[in-house]
């Protein structure tokens, strides 16, 4: 090596040291953010199966079609039916429309005897 052959090693140029000094502030930062974090929740097990309501079979209560309408008729055909609740339907009456899979219907006619049973 020549004598005028010196080897300088020049400090980094401030913008450099800004931007380096920059991206460790911000990595840091999200280190800690990180750290901070909540657990993610732990998965919530399926609910329990709803056992299906009893279904009414209108055919285990044909036995009352030709009978009179009585309370005892009435719970006798709808516990053979198996449905959970049953109503008596006169002729003219004006009665809720809505399906009730586990709903007795005695139809009655003027004599007050059962001429049809079915479900809803």
């Amino acid at each position: 090596m020549k004598q005028n052959d010196t080897i300088w090693f020049s400090p980094p140029e401030e913008s450099f040291v800004k931007s380096r000094h920059l991206l460790l502030s911000a990595l840091t930062a999200a280190a800690l953010l990180a750290g901070c974090a909540a657990p993610a929740p732990a998965p919530v097990p399926a609910p329990a199966p709803v056992p299906a309501p009893a279904q009414c079979n209108a055919d285990d209560a044909k036995f009352a079609v030709g009978q009179p309408a009585s309370a005892q008729l009435e719970t006798a055909a709808r516990v053979r039916a198996g449905a959970e609740s049953a109503r008596v339907l006169k002729p003219n009456q004006v009665v809720t429309m809505e399906f009730n899979a586990v709903r007795l219907n005695l139809v009655v006619d003027a004599r007050n005897r059962v001429t049809a049973v079915r479900c809803g």
